[in-house]
């Protein structure tokens, strides 16, 4: 080793490392910076995600650990997959984290993945990382898993460039089959529990804004989820596989089709419809019951509070949705300007208004919240643009409260948020340089984006992105001012948000135009934060809008 620095001078070494034989940890460290980490179930990204109650859901939790821990030996061909659906807010995401804990504390959880289309990690919006993120999990089981997974991208350095089926094989099933051949011990067994997939967005490979013959069609979502359900079903139909599949999802066409037991008679396991196949009255009111408990207790409520019946009616309106019980408690719970006696007897009267449809009670209840709001329509287009801009990665609260506000010095998000606490989650002044606004549930943006169900709350599309573009180009103008200086966060945040909405859709519907000035301090600022690339991507998508108008209007 000293002939490598025989007649140098002056040497600095930083982090000098020297590997000697063979290693396993260089392939698995290649392997982890491809995984998304937040998907995992027991996450920091999903310190907050849902659970259970404890003593609720026990029946469909059982049912489901049973089915995992059964082993199926008289079947030739077990059936390894099984499909869980249920409508927004019936508890899907609560029960695989609660299984997803008792599985692993049992030792029989292989991997989880849990999707989230409201996620700033692209990770967990995604297909990319899926695969991955599945065999990082399995290498950490066994040693020689983890050995034999560890040849395999040794072998297959591009591997992490190749399709999922293809990752799928050379990652999972061909060490699987290895440990199988040379393992003397007990086999490996457990679940790979997968959630929320129908929240999973399309991967684009090309440029979807070229038009003409050549144009290449944009991917759906439903086509990067039919994808994942076919390589899960390839992996459980191999006899090396020795896992069970969960797969949780709202009923959806893609899964409703690929799941369809007239098709595929002998493939899947029987579905578990939370709405249909079991009664959730019993465990929402035992819910109501422990937290109506909790909430006399802290504001020193009479015994009688509630008064009798209103829990039974309450669990008649959720209709099954543990959602809108646990909105409800949310309400009582965090609004501090009306007692919770007063906040229940509002959401008791808007009993009387509705009618037989399952999510009415759930619209009326997030109306009522949304319009206690002083400006109800402007805290809806906060609301909206919150959620087109969080994947932003700069997209902290600090920066969005900042680019939102008419006023750069006043409080327009406390205004306008402060009694929607139930619905959004709004980090207090201290962390919200670095923290994110969260939303509770995603039932609230299915809500706001259908125009019946919401009424007077409905706001197009185009609307959200020229209210951001407003904003933007109001921030810019004030940003000319010498007088004035953003913080370096908002700046990066600035120079990153046109990628986040669609410029010419916004700047078409805006009465607010940019000034030569303002421009130009854009322009600048983008290339000092290194957005160059950025700024070509902008101009070539602006160039093809021109020559696709131009050819249009020819004769």
């Amino acid at each position: 080793m000293s002939r490598i620095f025989e007649r140098a001078q002056d040497v600095h070494i930083d982090n000098f490392q020297v590997f000697s034989g063979h290693s396993s940890a260089i392939p698995l460290e290649k392997l982890e910076v491809r995984i998304a980490a937040g998907a995992i179930h027991d996450s920091a990204e999903r310190c907050d995600a849902p659970k259970c109650h404890p003593e609720t859901r026990v029946a469909v939790q059982d049912d489901l650990y049973g089915w995992i821990l059964d082993v199926d030996e008289q079947s030739e061909n077990p059936r390894k997959m099984k499909w869980v659906t249920g409508p927004a807010g019936s508890g899907k995401t609560a029960v695989m984290g609660s299984l997803a804990d008792r599985c692993a504390a049992n030792g029989v959880l292989g991997a989880t993945f849990f999707f989230a289309s409201w996620s700033a990690s692209i990770g967990r919006r995604r297909k990319t990382a899926f695969v991955t993120t599945i065999t990082h999990q399995l290498a950490l089981h066994r040693e020689d898993l983890q050995t034999a997974i560890s040849t395999a991208i040794e072998k297959s350095p591009g591997i992490f460039e190749k399709n999922l089926i293809v990752q799928m094989e050379i990652l999972v099933l061909a060490p699987l089959r290895e440990v199988a051949r040379q393992s003397d011990g007990p086999g490996l067994r457990g679940a790979i529990i997968i959630d929320g997939l129908d929240e999973c967005e399309a991967e684009q490979y090309h440029d979807t804004t070229s038009t003409g013959p050549r144009a290449t069609p944009e991917r759906t979502n439903a086509q990067d989820q039919l994808e994942i359900l076919q390589v899960l079903q390839a992996a459980s139909s191999d006899p090396s596989f020795p896992f069970r599949i969960l797969i949780a999802s709202r009923p959806e066409r893609v899964f409703r089709e690929f799941f369809d037991p007239e098709r595929n008679p002998t493939l899947f396991a029987q579905k578990l419809d939370l709405n249909e196949d079991y009664n959730a009255d019993k465990d929402i009111t035992l819910f109501l019951e422990v937290r109506f408990n909790v909430i006399r207790r802290r504001y020193n409520l009479p015994s009688s509070w509630p008064s009798p019946g209103t829990i039974e009616t309450l669990v008649e309106n959720a209709s099954g949705q543990f959602i809108y019980a646990a909105t409800v408690i949310r309400v009582l719970d965090t609004d501090h300007q009306e007692s919770p006696n007063a906040l229940l007897e509002a959401i008791l009267k808007m009993g009387a208004k509705v009618n037989s449809n399952p999510l009415k009670q759930l619209d009326m209840l997030y109306s009522h919240i949304l319009e206690s709001s002083p400006d109800p329509l402007l805290s809806v287009r906060w609301i909206r643009a919150i959620e087109l801009l969080g994947f932003s990665r700069e997209s902290c609260t600090f920066n969005i409260n900042m680019l939102l506000r008419m006023d750069p010095e006043g409080n327009d998000a406390e205004h306008l948020l402060g009694n929607l606490h139930s619905l959004i989650q709004i980090p207090p002044p201290s962390n919200q340089e670095t923290t994110r606004y969260n939303f509770y549930h995603k039932s609230l943006f299915d809500f706001l984006y259908h125009p019946d169900r919401c009424g007077k709350l409905h706001l197009d599309y185009d609307q959200d992105h020229m209210f951001v573009w407003d904003r933007l180009v109001r921030a810019c103008i004030r940003g000319c001012d010498t007088q004035f200086a953003y913080p370096e966060s908002f700046l990066e945040f600035l120079t990153d948000l046109p990628r986040h909405i669609i410029v010419s859709v916004g700047s078409a519907n805006s009465t607010v135009l940019p000034t030569p000035a303002s421009a130009d301090w854009w322009v600048s600022s983008a290339i000092a934060h290194k957005r160059d690339e950025f700024l070509w991507s902008m101009f070539r998508n602006a160039h093809n809008s021109v020559r696709a108008a131009s050819i249009f209007s020819q004769p």
